[in-house]
Order: C-alpha cells, then structure tokens, then sequence
C-alpha cells in the first residue's frame, strides 16, 4: 500500500476480494478491544464514503478488513478515539477489475427474494449448524463436511458466532474438547472487554474456507436467548452488546461467505430467556437491525429468525419496514407420533404470518430429522423422519422460498458430520428439481390454476406457474386426484416427479371439460399416501 505512515496491507486488491490492513500501536491499553475504537474511512473512485470499523488482533496490532465494489484508486483513512497518533494514519489502494458474483443481496419480488450482485438469481439451499465454528475449535473436520455439502449441491450453512456446551433440555456437548467462550474471563467472571483471540482465529479460518467454496454463511451473532450471557441483560448490557456487535462487523463483514447477518436466534427469546412472544422484543430487533445497517458497509442481508410464527411480521416491523431484510421462518407442521411424517399446516402458517411482509423470507427450520442411533435428547425431534423432512421442504418451495434444514448428526450436542441422514438425498432431489426442471425464479405460487379443493390441512395441493403459464408445476402431499385449468392454446408434456428418488415418469391427462385431471400413481402405504410433484412442460 501507498501510504504516509504505519499502515501495512496491499497496494492493489482485485474487486470483491477482501484487503487485509494493519496498523500498531505501543500504547500498553489496559483492554485494547473496548479502551480505543479505531475506524478507517474509506473513499472510492466515484467518491462514495465508507466507514469500516477496525479489529484488535493482539500484540498491539489493529486489523481493517475491507472488500472493494468498484475499479479505481481508494483512499484510506484512520481515525481513533481517543486520539492515538501511531493508530491515525492514511494510505491509497487500487482495485482491479474481476468477474465476481458479489455479494448476496434481498430483493424482494425478484427471484424468490435473493439475488448475488451480479444479478444471479439465488435459490437458498441450506444446513444448520449451529456450532460448526466451536467443532473447529475442537478438532473436528468441518472442512470435509463443508466440501461435502458444496458438492451436493448446498449454499448455506447457518452457524453461531458464540458457541455453548449445552441446549435444555439434557444436550449436552460431549464433543467440546476446548473452550468456545469467546469473550475473556469465564462464564462465572466474564470479561466482556475482552475477546478470545485464540478462538476467533478458528472462526476466522472457517469463515475464509467457506469463501473459498463459495459456500455463503447465516451469522447469528447472539445464539440463543435462553443461555448466558444474552439471558441476562443486567450483566451483558447495551454497552457491552454494542462492542461485540462491532467486533463480529469489523472482523467478518468484508467477506461475501457472510450472507447473513442475524442478531439473535429465536429473537423472541430477548431479553430474558424466555420464548413467548413480546413487543420488547421486535423493538430490540428492529434498533439492532438498523444498527448493524449503519456500521456495515457492505450491505449483507440483516435477517431474523423467529419462534412463535403471530403476531405476523408485517405487523411487528410497522414501525421500521426497512430494517429487517428478510425473516428466516420457522414452522415445524405437525410433529407428532401419528401425523408427523405429513409436516402439515407449514403453508398456512406461512401464509398467516407473512401476509403483507414486504422484504425477503426462507423456510429456515421445519424440524430436525432425527437419528435413531442418537439418545433423544431433544424431544421435539423424536417423530421427524426422512418423511417430515422431504414433505416440510417441498411445503416451503412451493411458497415460493428458498429452504434451510437441519439433521440431529450435525445438531447442538451431536457430531457426526461423516455421515449423512436419509432425508439429505430428498433434498437434493428439490435443488435440482428448482435448478434444472423447473427453474425456480421463473415460477410463483399460482393458487388459481387448481380445481375446486376439498381437502383437509396437510392434503392440500399446491401450484407453480411462470407467467405465461407454459411450466406448472403442483406438489400433492398426498397423492390425491388433481385438476387444473390449463390453456388448450400450450401443449404440454405432463410428467410425474418422485420426490423419493427424482426419477420422472409420463402422467396421463384427463380432460373434463376446460378442466384436465391427473390421477398419481398408486404405490405406498396406504396410511401414509406418497407424495407426488405434477410437471407440465413444453
């Protein structure tokens, strides 16, 4: 870098790559992560200005990550407070032209609701987990897991920055070998003006792993809201939120991995643990949503993840539409012993809690599948087979949402992430099936072209149409007779989509009038009709 003091970095970064600069200080702070900020103003070609703030990387060093969006000479600034005058110094780079897709954005309307910068549109396909950072830190080889999941066709991982040995009611982390309390001190005495350097520095390799593969990230900064310290608001207090928030921003903003910044999981759980709904919460929300768009530059996708899925969203952000990008939903249907291979009522909960939301959305948690070798310690999992699975993710996708899932080898106090669960393969079925067969940003839910319903919840067909109506596509969850209004004026070829196997065969038509009928194949257990997906193409 050109510079006229001490800051050292690259003199030339390639468009939407990260630049890593330093600069050090002698001063001997007491607590050199809360006692200084230092924040680097960043002036492009065009003239767009950017504040990023810096990080403490120990040994007296401050680090600046940034990630620029457009070709030319920048220049950079920093500035501290109080003033430090090793840490106020100033520099100039330049950005190279390359062919990047660039960062993931919301766009509501558009695609589904996701779309890179580049404007590719992005069909969310992801996995939760949670602790995949603390498993790092432990040893365990996530970076095969991770390569695995790219290679089966997954672009998501949602993950927790802090990591906890423990989830009620009995999920305790046998795996943790190491601490993953990331701030100083301990749980008992904590340091909050501290960070654990040596864990961020696990993070950090992940994080950088996950953009080699272009594998994108969901970031959740404050895990849950039921574990310490986020239960106890009277010890973690604004003061000290706001200088984590920072830290995580300043650290890992600059990567395009981070699709997703989402303040707290389950973020009703705020501010005391327990998970029922409160206006106190959507306020918390909506002031740390809008906070995070005022001090990171790069303009990730701020999301919230719910847990109870009333009052809907649309109410609860009145105040502030713009400050939540998109709700990552959770809906987990019907999960009991005798009905929860049906995963029923997860549309009309869709339905009813994101009428009139105006941002993005995805089908976020619909269980866990669970595991049969595994003790139950969860025992909300106990009856979420491959069924629930594969049905709970083609009820999203037909909402028109990009679907996140999860399974119990990779969940809270499991690990086993050399192994897959069965309902892995349904699912990948669905990614080709919205990617090669039915191209999902073509398509929206098009309730019109089905014949008259009478079904209970869970049985429910559901329609896929594009515009000019040439591609329907209509999930049946179970199988039943179906009809639709088609346009004699397309010929269709109609074709039967096994979402056990993604294998296609021919479906026959039967024409009643302006209405065409279709009768599924007749296989399964009768007390568990299969399920099957209409195609109708050119």
């Amino acid at each position: 870098m050109s510079s006229s003091s001490g800051i050292s970095g690259p003199g030339e970064v390639p468009l939407r790559t990260v630049g890593e600069w330093a600069i050090r200080s002698s001063t001997p702070y007491a607590s050199p992560f809360a006692d200084v900020t230092v924040v680097a103003q960043l002036s492009s070609p065009s003239g767009q200005e950017l504040r990023m703030p810096a990080f403490h990387d120990g040994d007296g060093t401050w680090r600046i990550r940034f990630n620029p969006g457009e070709v030319g000479l920048w220049k950079l600034r920093t500035t501290s407070t109080p003033t430090d005058p090793e840490l106020e110094t100033e520099g100039e780079f330049s950005v190279t032209p390359r062919a990047a897709r660039g960062f993931l954005r919301s766009t509501p309307g558009e695609a589904w609701g996701f779309t890179f910068e580049s404007r590719e549109p992005v069909f969310i396909f992801g996995d939760t987990t949670y602790n995949l950072f603390g498993m790092a830190h432990c040893g365990i080889d996530v970076e095969s897991f991770m390569r695995r999941r790219v290679a089966q066709g997954f672009n998501l991982l949602r993950v927790r920055v802090p990591v906890s040995p423990f989830h009620p009611p009995e999920g305790y982390s046998d795996w943790q070998t190491r601490r993953t309390w990331p701030w100083g001190g301990s749980e008992q005495a904590p340091r909050f003006d501290q960070f654990n350097l040596d864990y961020f520095r696990t993070v950090d390799r992940v994080v950088q792993l996950a953009e080699d593969l272009e594998l994108g990230l969901e970031l959740i900064m404050e895990a849950w809201g039921f574990e310490f310290p986020f239960n106890s608001r009277q010890i973690f207090t604004a003061e000290w939120e706001e200088l984590w928030l920072r830290y995580l921003v300043a650290r890992y903003d600059a990567y395009t991995s981070t699709w997703l910044w989402t303040p707290l999981n389950e973020y009703e759980y705020y501010p005391n643990g327990d998970w029922h709904y409160t206006t106190n919460a959507d306020r918390w929300l909506l002031r740390i949503s809008r906070w995070i768009k005022e001090n990171a530059p790069h303009g990730h996708v701020v999301a919230a993840h719910n847990g109870p899925g009333v009052p809907p969203f649309a109410q609860r952000f009145a105040s502030d539409p713009a400050a939540v990008d998109a709700v990552l939903f959770q809906e987990w249907g019907t999960t009991g012993e005798t009905n929860a291979w049906l995963a029923a009522g997860i549309e009309e909960s869709i339905d009813r809690s994101l009428a009139g939301w105006g941002g993005s959305a995805v089908l976020a948690e619909w269980g866990y599948e669970r595991n049969p070798e595994f003790d139950l310690r969860m025992p909300g999992h106990a009856y979420c087979d491959v069924d629930h699975t594969r049905r709970g993710a083609w009820r999203g996708v037909f909402r028109a949402m990009g679907i996140i899932h999860g399974f119990e080898n990779s969940w809270g106090p499991w690990e086993r992430l050399d192994e897959d669960q069965p309902g892995l393969a349904h699912l990948q079925h669905i990614w080709r099936f919205v990617t090669e067969l039915v191209p999902f940003h073509e398509v929206n839910p098009a309730p019109e072209l089905l014949g008259e319903i009478e079904a209970e919840v869970g049985h429910r067909p559901q329609a896929l149409a594009n515009e000019d109506r040439t591609i329907v596509a209509v999930y049946l969850p179970t199988g039943k007779r179906v009809s639709l209004w088609l346009d004699d004026n397309v010929q269709h070829e109609f074709q039967w989509f096994d979402p056990r196997s993604g294998r296609l065969q021919p479906a026959v038509a039967q024409h009643e009038g302006r209405l065409v009928a279709f009768d599924p194949p007749s296989v399964g257990d009768p007390s568990r009709p299969w399920d099957w997906v209409l195609v109708a193409r050119p």
